[in-house]
């Protein structure tokens, strides 16, 4: 195998290196993006639970202090 061979060699198994953690990072983008939609939409509902103007119970001091 002449060196151009290796080098040809070598860029196609760095193409393929980088095809695939495109593919990873295109995946965890997605993923990233529901996990920050699925987080707004339970605070969302938490303050709703919790009723206008009232304090979060997460901010409340327990009653022995």
């Amino acid at each position: 195998m002449d060196r151009t061979e290796a080098l040809e060699e070598r860029i196609a198994h760095l193409t393929r290196a980088v095809e695939d953690l495109s593919d990873v990072v295109a995946r965890q983008s997605k993923d990233l993006d529901r996990l920050l939609r699925l987080t707004q939409l339970l605070a969302e509902r938490e303050a709703e639970r919790e009723g206008p103007g009232q304090a979060p119970e997460a901010n409340v001091r327990p009653p022995h202090w």
